[in-house]
């Protein structure tokens, strides 16, 4: 009988660590990751549960580097807050950082009904971790080691009050600089000495109670600046010099202003709670600047607290009435909600969107992971699958080939590639 001899090669999809995820909402704050093409589905095979680790309670998003999983944590009835290096591989720690937390201070309503845990979304940069604490002061951290490089207490320093939500702004870094809702104002800081190089917006735009969303930088008009969206109003901040270019006043219900701004054609377009979606275009003429409603959408339209993301001119996110949607952002049209296509289409309050291509992995808050394909088309939902049976507030961190889903009380790395093709 003839035996037939074959030669299996294995053909790996994706590499084992790709781009760093380094602050809120990946490298570029805009939701986008890069590098080979995610698999088709979240079924077993593709999707494996690396490790898990249990925490303290915590709404911050996880950040990962090449080798390293940073994480904070509220634990001893939030009297205590910290961060821990993960080890990538195994999730053993590496090192802890400590400061004192909330204690017996407790949130505003109504964030209050969600805890009074850490919410804050750390950054990466330049060998240097920036950790805020609920008490409005940020931390700088070496990653090496977890040893404290510097603080800034922004209400000791300024004589500011605490938000009522705690410090809810994720920091932004950028070059050798950080950037921060804090101290009721906007503050850049040199990364290396923790020097306030300015302070803007003192006590403007609601800053006094404390920001919820936290900024991006975008290029609008060949004018490279930070949008910044405040209690009452959105801006515009002259990265060099801190002077505001041109202020929208935005109304929220509460003030409650949450989603990241999302600049797009030398525009910018935002959600508010309960107060609808507005399209705003930038303008310059001579040194004025200027920002024009181009459409707005009512309540119902509303983003509440889930920052979109952006493919080929249209808006993906998950609206105040708990359904996905798609917008075109040059007219502002609903092409469709989820609703419509997909039974109720209701996945909570939140969730955390991250695409890639015409690919998005989204994160509800019911610990419910989703593959949605976007197209202005329809809703098309290719694959879900639960990850947790905790509530899922943190923003998901996409690395490589790696998933990181921060659970209330927890963290689990899941390994997210196509399984090896062997080749006859």
């Amino acid at each position: 009988m003839k035996i037939a001899t074959y030669l299996t090669l294995t053909i790996s999809i994706s590499c084992l660590y790709g781009e760093d995820w380094t602050q809120w909402r990946g490298p570029n704050r805009d939701g986008v990751v890069v590098g080979e093409k995610w698999p088709t589905d979240l079924k077993e095979q593709n999707l494996k549960l690396n490790w898990r680790v249990k925490l303290g309670s915590s709404y911050s998003g996880p950040l990962l580097d090449k080798d390293t999983v940073y994480v904070t944590e509220s634990v001893g009835a939030n009297k205590t807050d910290s961060v821990q290096a993960l080890d990538r591989s195994t999730g053993k720690i590496k090192w802890k950082q400590q400061w004192p937390g909330t204690g017996k201070w407790k949130v505003t309503y109504p964030g209050r009904v969600n805890g009074s845990w850490i919410r804050s979304t750390p950054a990466l940069a330049n060998g240097k971790l920036f950790v805020a604490g609920m008490h409005d002061n940020l931390l700088c951290l070496e990653t090496k080691t977890g040893k404290k490089l510097w603080e800034i207490n922004f209400p000791k320093q300024f004589g500011t009050p605490v938000p009522g939500f705690g410090c809810v702004c994720s920091p932004m870094v950028d070059d050798q600089f950080v950037y921060m809702q804090a101290g009721a104002s906007f503050c850049k800081i040199e990364q290396a000495s923790g020097k306030i190089i300015w302070r803007t917006m003192k006590d403007e735009g609601g800053l006094r109670g404390g920001g919820f969303s936290s900024p991006v930088i975008a290029s609008l008009n060949g004018k490279r600046q930070i949008l910044i969206q405040a209690r009452t109003e959105l801006a515009g901040i002259d990265i060099d010099s801190g002077a505001v270019l041109w202020r929208q006043q935005i109304k929220a219900y509460l003030g409650m202003n949450i989603v990241t701004p999302l600049p797009y054609d030398n525009g910018v377009y935002t959600g508010t709670y309960r107060a609808g979606a507005i399209y705003y275009s930038i303008n310059q003429k001579n040194d004025t600047w200027t920002a024009r409603e181009k459409w707005k959408l009512g309540s119902k339209s509303s983003a509440y607290m889930s920052s979109p993301v952006l493919f080929e001119g249209h808006a993906y996110l998950l609206l105040q009435d708990g359904n996905f949607a798609c917008y075109n952002l040059k007219t502002g049209k609903e092409w469709w909600r989820s609703q419509k296509q997909f039974g109720s289409g209701r996945h909570g309050k939140y969730m955390s969107l991250v695409r890639q291509g015409d690919k998005i992995l989204a994160l509800d808050q019911g610990g419910n992971l989703h593959l949605i394909k976007a197209s202005p088309k329809e809703f098309q939902l290719i694959d879900s699958r639960k990850v947790s049976e905790q509530p899922t507030w943190a923003h998901l961190a996409v690395s490589g080939d790696q998933v990181a889903v921060r659970e209330l009380n927890g963290i689990a790395l899941y390994d997210w590639k196509t399984k090896a093709i062997p080749i006859p």
